[in-house]
């Protein structure tokens, strides 16, 4: 019996939301564990799909959350569409991370090491899958085998790089420049198979010349899109910014490779090729890296559905298969090995020695999303089975769990990976904290602006990781930032210049925080917390109680109020360190006394010192100077402390408190109060007006 399309979608709705907690919670996992998150999430999918968990029986689920849809595509075809779309924004994200000037302009050795992977690797693979199941070097199943052995997932190398201060070495930037040769070869490539698989397909008999031309075909499609793509680049940017603003024109740009991909399609070779081509060609644009920004939402959405989705299409008794075992390893093997000879091999020539060459080829052997996505391909258009995607998953999993340890350790090695000494290849590393982890974030996003008006091409590295590399000539530069810190990595000899256009970045900021100085004794600034526009929300009197309320402050000053108030909260048990609240507290009044109008103040502020928001109520009746914009004493005193991290309602409870003593009759009443219980019911019954 058919489902209806209500029945498919709430199915679908269902599966979503477990699918987005499994992903997070594995990669979580993972991640502590040293290893990329993509593994946990492959592995998530993996356990909840069809194979495993998914397909038993759930209430209003006869069949499972994930029932097997066929052996060919094992979810269900709507399912399958959001990682098609998840595919095509993760290719149209590498194509913007792309160095389009470097793969042009940048690096020789980078072109050749770069080349020599992709060469050896596909020659490998394909040599190794022919002879495992005794067919033919054309075999489509060898062919595919032999573009996912050419893959290689730069994020990872990048930040065992930037851990270990290597990233601007001689092995690293060779690394990171092969890395964009490598990707960009492997999609030409797949242009190259698909244009072969979708001839096949159609029951062409393939000889050496119709071979030659269904792949001088595949190859030109590929090479006029790219070019026209790469020509009309500023024209592309510039009909995506008719349609608004920044996430407007992120949205139009995104629509444009949706179009590349399905005409990419249409003509036999693969969608995400012409996601990876949209990208590459806005690369070099002004809005590259706003869109990188902005995507970056739905890509930590999508992306890994994508991953969850290739997990659930390994069939776990396969994978277990004495035989698939078999032939996973060796294919790995080989895949290692492919990389290590093809990448390291022509470093040899290039001026590197046996240790720098190893280096090089470890730093290129992590496979990742790309040999996911082709495997994906395959195993839905029947080019390869669940025996052959099995052993392709395998490879991915044991090549990123053995590149980072494997990497790591010639890193370590003493001794440098070059022929002749290279002057200036010491590296070094400056941390700035600026104590605020808002004014890290402006400082890094003006340090970058700035080196991208300098002529630098900035790029994300890893997307998860924030790692950010910038590259001019023969200066690179490694950035990201940690909390309130901003960490830049670069050759000693370039710190000098990296000090002062940091210098420069804070000059401008303070800069622009001194236009908004002059405001700062200008009443409407602070009085706008004391809106009869306020709304009263009843959650304020949740967080009030008894032992928080003081009806008669015993300080004498300022100081001394703010100290009996810090010493209330203390008694809610929400604050975790007396003195980070007492620190924080006095630093928010330094910028501008609290004190507000008809004897109010409400000192507040962030602090890593409580668990969650909490509230104090003090009454002097008397009254003490609390430095008030009326110059009255403060009679009423409401502190709010919230944490610094995660979401909390502090300036809507600071709106509530002020919408309840705004009200004349409620001051009254709270100053005359005889004790706490009835400053605490004032403010519980003005929350229900």
């Amino acid at each position: 019996m058919e489902q209806n399309i209500t029945e498919i979608m709430t199915q679908l709705v269902f599966q979503l939301a477990v699918i987005i907690f499994a992903v997070r919670i594995f990669g979580k996992l993972v991640v502590k564990a040293g290893i990329p998150s993509v593994l946990g999430e492959l592995v998530a999918g993996i356990i909840i799909g069809p194979y495993a968990l998914g397909s038993i029986p759930l209430p209003g689920f006869a069949e499972g959350l994930f029932p097997l849809n066929s052996a060919s595509l094992a979810v269900t075809p709507e399912l399958y569409s959001f990682s098609i779309i998840a595919s095509i924004i993760l290719l149209f994200s590498s194509g913007l991370e792309t160095d389009l000037k470097l793969f042009l302009k940048y690096s020789l050795s980078g072109g050749i090491i770069g080349f020599g992977g992709v060469a050896v690797s596909f020659l490998l693979g394909d040599i190794v899958t022919m002879l495992m199941l005794n067919t033919s070097f054309m075999d489509v199943r060898c062919l595919f085998l032999g573009i996912m052995s050419t893959a290689t997932s730069v994020g990872i190398t990048a930040r065992i790089l930037s851990d270990k201060k290597k990233m601007d070495s001689p092995e690293g930037v060779t690394i990171l420049a092969a890395a964009v040769f490598d990707d960009v070869l492997g999609i030409v490539l797949l242009a190259v198979v698909m244009g072969i698989v979708s001839a096949v397909s159609g029951g062409a008999a393939l000889s050496g010349g119709k071979i030659g031309i269904i792949a001088l075909r595949a190859f030109s499609i590929w090479l006029v899109f790219t070019a026209l793509c790469i020509l009309l680049s500023k024209k592309i940017a510039q009909f995506s910014k008719l349609f608004g603003g920044a996430t407007d024109f992120t949205i139009a740009a995104f629509g444009v490779a949706l179009i590349l991909a399905g005409i990419f399609e249409k003509q036999g070779l693969a969608m995400i090729i012409g996601a990876y081509t949209t990208g590459l060609a806005l690369s070099g644009t002004e809005i590259a890296p706003v869109i990188q920004e902005k995507i970056h939402g739905i890509y930590k959405f999508f992306v890994p559905v994508f991953f969850a989705v290739m997990g659930m299409s390994v069939n776990v008794k396969e994978l277990a298969n004495p035989t698939v075992l078999q032939l996973g390893l060796i294919y790995t093997v080989f895949a290692v090995v492919a990389k290590m000879i093809g990448c390291g091999l022509p470093a040899l020539g290039l001026g590197f020695n046996v240790k720098g060459g190893l280096r090089i080829g470890a730093g290129m052997v992590p496979r990742g999303e790309v040999a996911l996505i082709i495997a994906g391909i395959g195993l839905t258009a029947g080019i390869i089975d669940q025996e052959l995607f099995g052993v392709v998953i395998l490879m991915t999993l044991i090549t990123t769990l053995v590149a980072p340890p494997l990497l790591n350790i010639l890193l370590g090695t003493k001794g440098r990976g070059t022929r002749k000494e290279i002057k200036s290849t010491e590296t070094q590393q400056f941390i700035w904290d600026f104590d605020d982890p808002q004014i890290a974030m402006l400082i890094f996003d003006l340090f970058v602006t700035d080196l991208r008006k300098e002529g630098f091409f900035v790029q994300m590295m890893n997307i998860s990781d924030g790692l950010t590399q910038a590259r001019k000539g023969a200066v690179s530069l490694s950035i990201s930032t940690e909390g309130s810190k901003v960490l830049i990595q670069t050759a000693a000899e370039d710190m000098g210049f990296v000090k002062a256009e940091i210098y420069e970045s804070v000059l401008s900021l303070n800069n622009s925080l001194r236009s908004l100085e002059a405001l700062k004794n200008a009443n409407a600034l602070q009085s706008g917390l004391f809106s009869c526009e306020n709304r009263i929300d009843s959650a304020l009197s949740k967080i009030l109680s008894k032992d928080v309320i003081s009806a008669e402050l015993q300080a004498e000053n300022k100081q001394e109020a703010l100290e009996e108030l810090v010493w209330l909260l203390e008694k809610s048990g929400k604050v975790i360190d007396h003195r980070a609240v007492l620190n924080d507290i006095l630093a928010r009044e330094k910028i501008m006394s609290t004190g507000l109008e008809n004897g109010i103040a409400i000192p507040h502020a962030k602090s890593d010192g409580v668990k969650e928001i909490c509230v104090a109520v003090g009454v002097k009746k008397e009254g003490l100077d609390f430095e008030a914009l009326d110059k009255k004493a403060s009679k009423i005193f409401v502190m709010v402390v919230s944490p610094k991290t995660g979401a909390s309602p502090q300036m809507q409870v600071m709106s509530a408190v002020t919408g309840v003593l705004q009200k004349t009759e409620a001051v009254e009443k709270i100053t005359n109060a005889k004790d706490s219980a009835e400053v605490l019911q004032i403010f519980t019954d003005a929350s229900k007006k």
